[in-house]
């Protein structure tokens, strides 16, 4: 994405000309209470926001970022310490500040059975907007985020991106002079991604805005002027995004063993001592080694194979950071399974034909057709209202088909679904566990659901508590997890049973990279044993671990294959290897100039 360019040096307008920092704060702690145990979300935290630029705000799960948004927008308290927005008294003027700043959380409220300029008028009421100022301001804001023709279309029906552009359209119909968004950008589809920023940067260009952004998205983290990094509660450090790179280089490098299968050079480089993280990057390995000067491996693949040193991101910064001090405790085993050695074959475990499902005289899936392996990880990509999910639901016998077939596991979907899900293991886009039932209780439910009895369910539950490092929360309430141990207990549930095929949806949606990471080295450990895996995800690098992945569009597959072969012919003028965004975005451009030429 080209980026519009740096606002840092804008001058400053009349609002906000005496104002040298939009958001201090000084030595602020917060701390909650859940089952009788005292949590630390920020602990004497102090930093400055400064005008007319997009800080981002970058940790990962359970850091402290939400909170830290919540205490600025003045919907907490701090336990102490100081706090001012736009040089107000957060504690003391806490109406003051709401007045002025705009704040959108994750999971916006935008009100599902109402239209769009239904949701527009209400959130405009509760800002006492005043009604001859609305049109021109909805005018502005609706033309910005590509909204003017759905007006009146409900937010229910629309699109993932396009929801989120609606919350922040709310957002903003009262103009702040602060605006703080809370992952904006999770769950919604590279190019709805690339619009929401898009929006943000005309934001500070033309309305003097200041942004502060939290995002788990890393690649996000370089689109911002600034980056305060916060990790358990605590500032480890506030520069520009390149200024944290440059603390990683030549510790940096990129691995490439073409006779090697890419999951197994990752696992292989992954266990050398010399390596810190590894990342599977189109076909090459990403290394980030423990220090700086020759990479020298312990036990390198064989020849031939190249290692050369490449340019360092803000990601490698965040990863080796983090990485280094994470507690081994806190990791999660490898999973092994019980049941992995009859299902080593050749064959094909997932099939769909001519599959078709309507609403109405909408077909949100219009003649779908592909294979899937035993043991192959295989991908469906899309953008918002693709029909990925509808497919993925059909696939999961949790939609009836309308036409065509489909067989999961050898068991035909339209005949036998129910018999079909007893193979299969479901992991959902949200977090669907009983958030109100501890660990042990979600688990103790979900062996019994699929079956398990006596000794059989008490092993099943040991194991699944041990291997996924849940047994310090076996007694949490599932809501009041980290995301990221939320993810460890939906996918410990949907293995209860070892499901010959799993299937996850979104699995790693707002997840940070260090979480990322262990969710996938845990994927690839079961399709190593034979487990099929089928997965959606708006996360392009994640596509890179896929077998082989579909690309949909409007209902239809716009192209099948793996990674290395659908990026073939998109490599750019430089002669640089193409990315999965690349490659995804490529496509549906092509698809809506076919669409506007027919």
């Amino acid at each position: 994405m080209s980026r519009p360019p740096s606002v840092k040096n804008r001058p400053s307008d009349d609002r906000t000309a005496s104002v040298s920092s939009v958001l201090v704060l000084d030595q602020v702690k917060k701390t909650f209470t859940a089952n009788k145990t005292t949590i630390t979300a920020l602990d004497g935290v102090s930093c400055q926001i400064r005008p007319h630029r997009v800080t981002g705000l970058i940790g990962p799960d359970g850091a402290g970022k939400t909170t830290l948004m919540r205490l600025s927008a003045a919907l907490l308290r701090p336990d102490c310490g100081t706090l001012r927005a736009l040089d107000i008294d957060v504690v003391r003027e806490p109406l003051r500040v709401q007045a002025q700043v705009g704040y959108m959380p994750q999971r916006f409220g935008l009100y599902e059975d109402l239209s769009v300029q239904e949701n527009l008028d209400l959130y405009a009421d509760l800002q006492g907007v005043p009604k001859e100022a609305r049109h021109e301001r909805y005018t502005r804001l609706l033309a910005m985020a590509g909204l003017e023709d759905f007006r009146h279309r409900l937010a229910g029906r629309l699109s993932g991106g396009m929801k989120q552009k609606l919350g922040l359209v709310c957002t903003l119909v009262r103009p702040p002079r602060l605006l703080l968004l809370d992952e904006p950008t999770v769950g919604v589809d590279p190019i709805s991604r690339r619009e929401l920023w898009e929006i943000v940067y005309r934001l500070v260009e033309t309305e003097g805005m200041s942004v502060l952004l939290s995002t788990a998205y890393l690649d996000e983290a370089e689109r911002c002027t600034e980056v305060v990094l916060i990790h358990q509660g605590h500032i480890l450090g506030h520069d520009r995004p390149q200024a944290f790179s440059r603390q990683v280089t030549g510790r940096i490098w990129s691995v490439r063993a073409p006779h090697v299968a890419k999951r197994s050079l990752q696992l292989r480089l992954s266990n050398d001592p010399a390596v810190l993280d590894a990342l599977i990057l189109g076909k090459t390995i990403r290394v980030v080694s423990h220090t700086a000067g020759k990479l020298h491996l312990a036990d390198p693949p064989a020849e031939p194979y190249r290692m050369d040193p490449v340019e360092p991101r803000f990601e490698d910064y965040f990863v080796a950071t983090l990485k280094k001090n994470s507690r081994t405790a806190d990791s999660a085993a490898q999973i092994t399974l019980g049941q992995n050695n009859h299902r080593i074959g050749d064959e094909d475990v997932i099939v769909a034909e001519n599959l078709v499902r309507r609403f109405g005289s909408f077909y949100a899936v219009d003649r779908v057709s592909f294979r899937v392996r035993r043991g192959e990880i295989f991908g469906l990509l899309g953008a918002n209202g693709a029909g990925k999910t509808t497919t993925f639901r059909m696939l999961c016998g949790l939609l009836p088909i309308s036409s065509g077939s489909c067989s999961v596991a050898g068991m035909n979907l339209r005949t036998a679904a129910s018999a079909a899900r007893s193979r299969i293991g479901y992991m959902a886009q949200k977090f669907s566990l009983y958030g109100n039932l501890t660990v042990l209780q979600n688990l103790g439910f979900f062996a019994s659901a699929y079956g398990l009895r006596g000794q059989d369910r008490t092993d099943r539950i040991n194991w699944a508590l041990q291997t996924f490092a849940l047994t310090p929360y076996t007694n949490s309430e599932g809501q009041s997890l980290p995301l990221g141990f939320k993810q460890r207990l939906a996918l410990a549930a949907a293995l209860m049973h070892e499901p010959e095929v799993l299937f996850l949806d979104e699995p790693t949606s707002g997840v940070d990279p260090l979480a990322r990471r262990e969710f996938w080295v845990q994927i690839n450990s079961l399709a190593d044993q034979g487990v099929t895996v089928l997965v959606t995800t708006h996360f392009m690098e994640e596509a890179e671990y896929c077998d082989r992945l579909v690309i949909m569009a409007e209902g239809k597959v716009l192209a099948e294959g793996s990674p290395e072969s659908l990026k073939e012919g998109f490599d750019n003028e430089n002669g640089q290897e193409a990315t999965m965004e690349d490659v995804f975005i490529g496509l549906l451009k092509k698809q809506q100039k076919t669409g506007e030429a027919g």
